[in-house]
């Protein structure tokens, strides 16, 4: 990595990925070199954030990486969720400008020197991007699905987060003091990262999604499985409920969000799936 940069885009900038237990150690390797030697536009700081005890393998690598110079690594003594881990990585950040990388996705060699700048400018607080979907076939082999895209504009953005997180976590990059100022992420049950965007946005963060896919965001029919269930609906229920007294939303929209995507949450991961096809497309 170096600190040096496409023609005016100064200033440098962190990339935040947390890891747990349950993450491979290939994956974290192939994410980590992937907003690192693979990038067009490296990052200055990379704070990994060790959430809880490990085990050996990942150790090893973690502790490997560490001892880069652009490495920081935060190890937590016990697994306390992804909000406990991104609250102490934020703190770890030394710069404003910051980007989320998750633990088992790639991001492409254009995803920094194309996100980057809009935040640094001072022109953007919040810039995420499309994602396509990928993951590992029976005999290895990588195999890509479909492009999920997102609301482009800021008034789009603005309308859609009514009633879908419209920015996907994994490609996002923001201003650190913003999300400071409004508090940080809160502990809700796999929705911090669309609580915070609503925070943001009602604070004045001026958002975008570039229309590009910048991130291969892993998918499976496990992971559509923990993302649904009781234990989801009733923290959509709380988040919506946090929504209407906030005044994003109103009462029509936060019963017409309770309907629809509670219907989601309780649906069978290939349900979900077709769902979340068509929606995307």
């Amino acid at each position: 990595m170096s600190s040096s940069a496409r023609p005016g885009a100064g200033g440098g900038f962190s990339v935040l990925m947390p890891v747990y237990w349950a993450d491979r150690p290939d994956w974290v390797q192939a994410a980590f070199s992937s907003i690192t030697e693979s990038q067009e536009l490296p990052p200055d700081q990379v704070v990994l954030v060790r959430d809880g005890p490990v085990g050996p393998a990942l150790g090893e690598l973690l502790h490997s990486l560490a001892e880069l110079k652009e490495v920081s690594l935060v190890a937590l003594p016990r697994n306390g969720g992804l909000t406990r881990a991104l609250n102490a990585g934020l703190a770890a950040c030394r710069f404003d400008t910051v980007a989320r990388q998750d633990a088992d996705d790639v991001s492409t060699p254009e995803r920094f020197g194309l996100t980057v700048p809009l935040v640094r400018s001072g022109e953007f607080d919040l810039v995420g991007s499309a994602v396509r979907e990928f993951d590992d076939s029976p005999d290895g082999e990588i195999v890509y699905g479909q492009v999920r895209s997102y609301p482009a504009q800021e008034e789009q953005i603005r309308r859609a987060a009514k009633r879908m997180n419209p920015i996907a976590h994994p490609t996002v990059v923001f201003r650190r003091s913003q999300v400071l100022s409004v508090g940080g992420y809160r502990d809700i049950f796999h929705m911090e990262d669309y609580d915070l965007w609503v925070r943001l946005l009602q604070a004045g963060a001026r958002a975008i999604n570039v229309p590009e896919p910048l991130v291969d965001y892993r998918v499976s029919t496990a992971g559509l499985r923990r993302r649904g269930g009781w234990k989801t609906l009733r923290a959509e229920s709380a988040f919506q409920r946090s929504l209407l007294e906030s005044g994003f939303i109103n009462r029509p929209e936060r019963l017409r969000n309770l309907i629809g995507r509670g219907a989601l949450e309780l649906a069978p991961p290939a349900v979900l799936r077709q769902v979340l096809k068509r929606t995307w497309r």
